[in-house]
């Protein structure tokens, strides 16, 4: 492998590490309705699990409300029964026409439970970044070995990686407060 490509696959892990936390941030839930919370509620359909949003039309009618409305009204009970069986804390309402969740208020204490969520997220996607960059870095070390590297060459790409490292931790760390600051307005 060579030089360029040790790099830009590097650089394309980190990203990859960010778009994940970003993507979890998604389903955690902040006294807003938003159709991501319900990404892991999964449904028996016809024998397999699918996710709810591939089953339902999932929208928001008012900020602190879903509707759910089944493609086909037989899976409204399964739907229902997922929901409730899901660590949501929601209790579905069905309407006749659909499932409606309504989301409460959240507590001061529920809000520093997902602000300790989110932080551990964020550590998770830091730990992430970092073996990527040991991944780097024992890539050139291997091509030193090789003789295909000088000592200062791999010395000079290890610094490149560090600054993307350094980068791409920030990027997380910035995501983070930006998700925590979410989490806690009320």
């Amino acid at each position: 492998m060579s030089v360029e490509q040790i790099l830009k696959d590097t650089e394309q892990k980190m990203n990859g590490a960010i778009d994940a936390m970003v993507h979890d941030f998604n389903s955690y839930r902040t006294g807003r309705a938003t159709p991501a919370v319900l990404e892991r509620v999964t449904v028996d359909y016809y024998g397999t699990e699918t996710p709810v949003n591939q089953v339902a039309n999932v929208s928001t009618p008012e900020p602190r409300q879903l509707l759910i409305q089944p493609y086909e009204k037989s899976m409204t009970p399964a739907i229902e029964r997922a929901i409730l069986k899901s660590d949501l804390g929601i209790s579905p309402v069905n309407d006749g026409t659909g499932i409606r969740l309504n989301f409460p208020q959240m507590t001061e204490e529920r809000r520093k439970d997902m602000v300790k969520q989110c932080s551990a997220r964020v550590e998770q996607a830091r730990i992430a970044i970092r073996n990527v960059r040991r991944e780097a870095m024992d890539g050139f070390k291997a091509m030193e070995k090789k003789k295909e590297l000088t000592e200062d060459d791999v010395k000079g790409h290890e610094t490149k990686v560090q600054k993307l490292t350094d980068t791409f931790v920030a990027k997380a760390e910035d995501q983070g407060k930006k998700k925590e600051a979410e989490l806690m307005q009320v």
